[in-house]
């Protein structure tokens, strides 16, 4: 156990995608077991051949069980796709890859969710049997569902980001069924308690921001005591991994730290960002944003543990900077 480790209360991560996954994965690396929480993005869950899927929540879990394709980000490391070309003989649409293995928590998903299960409950036993200890909550348990708006029609997120490879120019993006879902009590009470609030290196826009959208939010985060803290996910004015670039410029943000310190401005104390975009860090600090400059890119799973070290000790060198 690391010294901030031992010295730290609860830290909340905001996650979505490989990204996120990567950065609560460090954090699991210092040692902080249950008093680690990762809020993640559920506006990505559709459903297909009857199955419940939730790609964020899945990446994150098969990442903190240390069982994720280290290659891909996402999925189960060596898994088959037996099923997925037996579902493709029988003419059905195979363009979003599901294993063998993978199937399985799909399968158990579904069934526990009929039974009347919240998406929270299901979450938390199936990390339970993976044995990750650290509290894995969905965002909401209601379904907020990503729509993409585009030049050839609005597309569910899926579609634009797998079976469309992300090709088209984004107009807009809308978050269906938000105005009829709340966050988690569960979700609430560890904002409440945290000692530190990361968000991490995630798409602004369609990872983090359905969580932000989340009634009450934001006002939350703007009334916290901790220190909330971002990592940014553009480096030298691109994305580490998928199309937030593009996103953010196609919608009228800078593409650059910066953008993201103004995305978050209105509750954020801090923002870590890389030493190839050391002249913003001025701007940043203009903002009444903090930033601080180091190495963010995780490579390997020491650059991992390392970028959470440095994140966490960056937050906590901001406690109490809020009134």
């Amino acid at each position: 156990m690391t010294q901030e480790s031992g010295t730290t209360g609860s830290v909340v991560v905001l996650a979505g995608g490989v990204g996120g996954a990567k950065l609560a994965h460090g954090l699991a690396l210092l040692g902080l077991g249950d008093r680690l929480c990762v809020v993640v993005n559920t506006a990505d869950d559709f459903e297909l051949y009857g199955l419940a899927i939730s790609p964020d929540l899945d990446t994150v879990l098969y990442t903190l069980a240390g069982i994720a394709n280290p290659v891909t980000g996402w999925g189960i490391l060596g898994d088959t796709a037996h099923t997925l070309g037996m579902l493709g003989r029988y003419g059905r649409p195979t363009w979003f890859w599901l294993g063998d293995r993978d199937l399985a928590t799909h399968i158990l998903r579904t069934e526990r969710l009929r039974q009347g299960a919240r998406l929270t409950e299901v979450t938390a036993e199936l990390a339970a049997a993976l044995g990750v200890t650290a509290r894995i909550l969905p965002m909401c348990d209601e379904p907020v569902r990503t729509i993409v708006e585009t030049p050839h029609g609005p597309l569910p997120f899926q579609e634009y980001f797998v079976r469309r490879r992300q090709q088209d120019t984004v107009l807009a993006v809308r978050f269906e069924g938000i105005m009829q879902a709340h966050p988690t009590p569960e979700v609430e009470q560890a904002l409440l308690h945290a000692d530190a609030v990361i968000l991490a290196p995630s798409n602004p826009i369609v990872s983090i921001g359905p969580i932000l959208a989340l009634s009450g939010i934001r006002q939350l985060l703007q009334q916290l005591a901790a220190p909330i803290v971002a990592v940014s996910p553009i480096v030298a004015g691109r994305a580490l991994k998928g199309p937030a670039d593009r996103m953010l410029a196609s919608l009228g943000h800078e593409v650059s730290p910066l953008g993201i310190a103004r995305l978050y401005q209105d509750f954020l104390d801090g923002l870590v960002i890389d030493q190839a975009d050391t002249e913003l860090a001025p701007a940043v600090a203009e903002l009444g944003i903090r930033p601080f400059v180091t190495d963010a890119i995780m490579r390997d799973e020491a650059d991992r543990a390392r970028l959470a070290r440095e994140t966490l000790a960056f937050a906590l060198d901001l406690r109490g900077a809020r009134p």
